[in-house]
């Protein structure tokens, strides 16, 4: 990959790359490092990268890093759970609630099923950039969607009759 390529890599992904990896750890200063670092792997890397693939790529690496950060906040913390997202100011009393109940829904989920849940249903990725992204399977990420939403599905569900 040239440097030119590699510039239209970071402007077409950044935006996408931070949102991803926020969703996941709900915290602006680690996203912004793991995206940091996800750029800085791929330059280092950027001769023996194929620009068609540096998309999935540039995901693959900033994913393993993500988890890799989340598995030391836990060990550091002793705690399995995320810190919440604050709401935006901005947002009336009702979206923010409903805003908690969605985040703590995806916060029950594994990480691995947070995970292609907000590639899929948040980003827009397909099955197989995903499996790409995340080195499964095409079928393991179906299978772990089908999973994740069906639990999804029974957590606000629920909510929803209490309501």
């Amino acid at each position: 990959m040239k440097t030119k390529e590699y510039n239209i890599i970071v402007e077409k992904h950044a935006d996408g790359l931070y949102r991803f990896i926020l969703s996941n750890i709900r915290d602006e200063f680690k996203a912004q490092d793991i995206v940091q670092d996800s750029f800085e792997k791929m330059w280092i890397n950027h001769e023996s990268v194929d620009f068609q693939k540096a998309k999935s790529f540039l995901f693959r690496i900033a994913y393993n890093r993500m988890i890799d950060v989340i598995r030391r906040d836990k060990k550091m913390s002793g705690s399995s759970e995320i810190s919440d997202r604050k709401a935006d100011d901005v947002l009336d009393y009702r979206q923010s609630e409903l805003r908690e109940i969605i985040n703590n829904a995806l916060n029950q989920l594994t990480d691995i099923q947070r995970s292609v849940v907000l590639l899929r249903d948040y980003e827009g990725y397909t099955y197989q950039e995903i499996a790409q992204i995340t080195e499964l399977s095409e079928a393991q990420v179906k299978v772990y969607i089908f999973r994740a939403r069906q639990h999804l599905k029974n957590i606000i569900g629920k909510f929803e009759e209490v309501v």
